[in-house]
């Protein structure tokens, strides 16, 4: 608590967070141990670990086990409150977040952190045909569309529709991109192998489409060329300079080819969320916020913006990339800089230390690009998907998801190989009035 110089105490600064991902969630925690008061707004209950949302897509892990409520990591913290909303705007002048319920939030200082949404290129009719990967229930969405394929191909008579329904296209060849193209292909390969009656599940195509020369198109290029041998290795079919041009119900089109497919996979792109526009500062072509040195907004320095909605270019020249561990470092040193002015001393620039990047692509298949001391570490296959397994152990939130995501980890490599528990379609799947007439017939009487 402040002191006049009067002696008279003032009331405690009050902090808003808006977004419980790793950027806010972090900036909470540091922010927290000052004597302030902590407001944290999302619109969902829980934080998600989004680097492993492809498992969730892929049914080898449960939404619990990458989410975990936000009142519970930060219930010891007795300074902080936790809201369940959404904000639709920043009144700057008034120092007033505007909820979509009409609520408002006043603050005295603010830390924006809700990250970004998918982003369609312009084609924003593509998004209902080819969803991404950003939220639990666009892994549950991508879950049902794979598994369904699967079960509608086994009843579809019609070869070419058959052969449709087990084509699995893949858009952008970045991490996630290439962690889907693997997962999918061990699915249709290994795991469901010997499921069905009807389809051989192992001749399903996967297809992975990026529009620059090479996959990891940020990674080193060595790096780059051993994703994607191990990608083809999977069954992949991996495409580099393939940019689409069209995506409909029943196809994906590149310039002038066709492909048939029923279930397309967006991981090409984002923009930041809508939130940033509404301060009135100046934003990239991505809706990104430009910030100064210290994370705040040009003309605001009560207001900070990090992570994903933050383009931060006085480091290198460009934004940083959307990982996580931007957000987390942002988190922590734009909590340091409101401390810093609650008390009167000058903010740090931040700075951004890159400790490298990893991308799985299978099982005991991955890349990692490490900084170590300085000196850069490419590694590829099974040291590197070691690497990745512990430091995505590492950073899951709580004592318990970290064992349970283990101990299921070591049961799938150990005992269960390329078995995925989480195989359940959560909602209906045929629409009415479209299942096939008649079913296919068996493509091996004898097949147990």
């Amino acid at each position: 608590m402040a002191v006049h110089h009067d002696g008279r105490h003032a009331p405690a600064a009050h902090v808003v967070i808006v977004g419980g991902g790793f950027g806010g969630l972090y900036c909470a925690k540091a922010i927290s141990q000052h004597p302030v008061r902590v407001t944290l707004l999302d619109q969902h209950n829980y934080h998600l670990f989004q680097p492993l949302l492809y498992q969730v897509a892929t049914a080898a892990l449960s939404p619990g086990q990458i989410a975990m409520p936000i009142r519970a990591i930060l219930r010891h913290r007795p300074n902080v409150t936790v809201l369940l909303g959404t904000a639709q705007g920043v009144d700057a002048a008034r120092r007033r977040v505007i909820l979509v319920d009409g609520d408002e939030l006043p603050y005295d200082y603010l830390v924006l952190a809700t990250g970004a949404r998918h982003g369609y290129f312009g084609h924003d009719e593509w998004e209902p045909l080819a969803p991404g990967l950003k939220w639990l229930d666009d892994a549950l969405e991508v879950r049902r569309r794979l598994l369904f394929a699967f079960e509608a191909a086994e009843r579809e008579p019609d070869p070419g529709i058959r052969a449709a329904l087990l084509t699995f296209v893949i858009v952008g060849a970045g991490p996630t991109g290439v962690e889907m193209a693997g997962a999918v292909a061990e699915i249709a390969r290994h795991t469901l192998e010997h499921d069905f009656r009807f389809i051989d599940p192992t001749r399903a195509r996967v297809i992975l489409l990026e529009g620059a020369p090479r996959v990891l198109p940020t990674y080193p290029e060595d790096l780059s060329a051993s994703a994607e041998r191990q990608l083809r290795a999977l069954g992949v079919e991996v495409r580099t300079r393939a940019l689409v041009t069209e995506i409909t119900p029943e196809l994906v089109r590149i310039g002038d080819e066709s492909i048939p497919t029923r279930t397309v996979i967006w991981a090409a792109g984002n923009v930041a969320s809508p939130l940033g526009k509404t301060l009135g500062a100046p934003v990239d072509r991505a809706g990104r916020v430009l910030v100064e040195p210290d994370l705040s907004v040009p003309g605001h320095p009560e207001i900070f913006v990090i992570g994903d909605l933050a383009a931060y270019t006085h480091q290198t020249g460009a934004p940083l990339p959307g990982v996580a561990p931007v957000a987390i470092q942002q988190g922590e040193v734009a909590a340091e800089n409101i401390w810093r002015s609650i008390t009167g001393q000058p903010r740090r620039r931040f700075r951004y230390h890159d400790r490298g990047n990893l991308a799985t692509i299978g099982r005991a298949a991955a890349v990692a690009d490490l900084h170590l001391v300085g000196l850069p570490l490419h590694i590829s296959g099974f040291v590197a998907w070691l690497a990745w397994l512990f430091v995505h152990i590492f950073w899951l939130i709580g004592f318990t998801n970290r064992m349970l995501v283990l101990i299921q980890w070591a049961w799938q490599y150990l005992l269960a190989p390329y078995q995925r528990g989480a195989r359940l379609i959560t909602s209906r799947c045929w629409p009415t009035g479209e299942e096939p007439a008649r079913v296919a017939e068996p493509r091996s009487r004898t097949r147990a």
